[in-house]
């Protein structure tokens, strides 16, 4: 009962972080470390991605007639616009499909540890903070997808692939990719949401490959509710996020970041003063 508990705060930190320019692994490596389930490590490990399977239908239910190329309701000239959004999704996905195939549990050996998740948050914070002041006053030169040619794509798929150090944020460092090169707020939040389902669908892919498939009851029923929980979370974390940015810019989640950063460095020192 007590896991079921600790699996429902897990959904719920990934519900709403993972749409947030916040990083959900910062915030759930934390919290884990908090809750301490019983677990096994291996399945934590999995746990903490496939999770985002839930968020990842959040975006599919919420967006779903802008995401399908089928919808009755669509002319053709919209219809052909959806399946250019489609391309142009993929094509800012291969940077870090690449790097990911390649590099994924090297980098996860790496950084998947505190104190790297607490630089990465702290560094992108202040990002962001530095972005914003630049394009204050500036008017966003791109206010529709359609608008992305295909260097923009390129440049935002960099900004993905640098999302694999655990701490960065994918959502925060493609934001802030985007940002850059003077793409609006909303359009660069919301390529963001549709950039992370064949991304995310791949890498909960792996991780439950890796694992093997060898659940036992307990351990699917509570990556079920993980999901379940995580995609309730994110429906509202998307409205919010999306309704936030029309009125406010992203600075308030870069001194959230770095204050979370600092917070995660000191937990790591008091742990390894008490241990």
């Amino acid at each position: 009962m007590l896991d079921v508990l600790k699996v429902i705060i897990l959904g719920i930190v990934e519900g709403i972080t993972e749409w947030l320019p916040v990083s959900s692994t910062g915030h759930l490596i934390l919290v884990g470390d908090l809750l301490s389930p019983s677990m096994s490590d291996e399945f934590m490990e999995m746990f903490n991605v496939v999770i985002q399977l839930g968020a990842i239908m959040a975006v599919v239910v919420l967006y779903f007639h802008k995401l399908n190329p089928f919808s009755p309701k669509k002319t053709q000239k919209q219809k052909m616009l959806t399946w250019q959004m489609w391309i142009k999704v993929l094509i800012a996905s291969v940077p870090a499909a690449v790097i990911g195939l390649l590099f994924n549990d090297i980098l996860d050996e790496i950084f998947y540890k505190p104190l790297p998740v607490a630089v990465m948050l702290i560094v992108y914070g202040i990002l962001f903070i530095i972005v914003e002041n630049r394009n204050a006053g500036r008017r966003a030169t791109v206010r529709k997808i359609s608008e992305l040619t295909v260097p923009m794509l390129l440049w935002i798929g960099f900004f993905q692939m640098l999302a694999l150090i655990p701490g960065t944020s994918r959502s925060g460092a493609t934001i802030i990719g985007a940002l850059l090169i003077g793409i609006s707020r909303e359009v660069a939040a919301e390529f963001t949401f549709f950039l992370a389902i064949p991304v995310m669908f791949g890498a909960s892919f792996l991780k439950l490959v890796k694992f093997g498939l060898h659940f036992t009851g307990s351990e699917l029923g509570l990556l079920l509710l993980g999901c379940l929980v995580s995609f309730g979370l994110s429906i509202i974390a998307i409205k919010f996020l999306m309704g936030y940015i029309k009125k406010h810019d992203f600075k308030v989640f870069g001194y959230y970041r770095i204050v979370l950063g600092a917070l995660i460095i000191l937990v790591t020192i008091v742990q390894a003063f008490l241990a």
